[in-house]
């Protein structure tokens, strides 16, 4: 028995998701949500797969995913790095952290590295403004950042340290 068809697959694994969470339009948010969970994003030809399978048009399902923040549609890294924007942050140096990071990873502002190692975003508020600038990697907080400390993290996590 050869490899499947990545079509059968994704119907095999869209047959699972909706067995699992259940079927209809009341559904859509934790159908999208579960297949999230299992890929970080998700994955165009599962989502048709998922749709085909409740029977909604597919141009609903992304007009859920679309609405909502919580969904990407694109592979992330295996950090996430947020980088907030507020105005604590901004007043703080939020440009220059996003700018030493675009520059540390490789990046032309937001987005994912192409080792996929890391994913960069920026937020409107991480909540954390006494500490300012600040950002969150993979949900953990570092606040009074400076470009050199920036650098150092970045460092960290590539040697597996953090």
């Amino acid at each position: 028995m050869g490899v499947k068809n990545a079509a059968y697959v994704a119907a095999d694994e869209a047959r699972e998701i909706v067995a699992l969470i259940g079927s209809g339009s009341d559904k859509v948010i934790p159908l999208l949500q579960e297949i999230q969970k299992r890929h970080n994003y998700l994955p165009e030809d599962l989502v048709e797969a998922v749709a085909d399978e409740i029977k909604v048009p597919v141009a609903d399902i992304y007009g859920v995913a679309t609405f909502y923040s919580q969904f990407r549609f694109a592979p992330m890294g295996k950090h996430l790095i947020k980088v907030c924007k507020g105005t604590a942050c901004h007043v703080q140096g939020a440009d220059m952290l996003s700018s030493v990071l675009s520059e540390e990873l490789g990046l032309d502002g937001e987005g994912t590295t192409s080792d996929m190692e890391f994913t960069m975003e920026t937020v409107a508020c991480l909540g954390c403004c006494s500490l300012a600038p600040v950002v969150m990697i993979d949900g953990k907080v570092f606040g009074k950042l400076t470009s050199s400390k920036v650098r150092k993290l970045i460092k960290g996590y590539r040697d597996g340290k953090n």
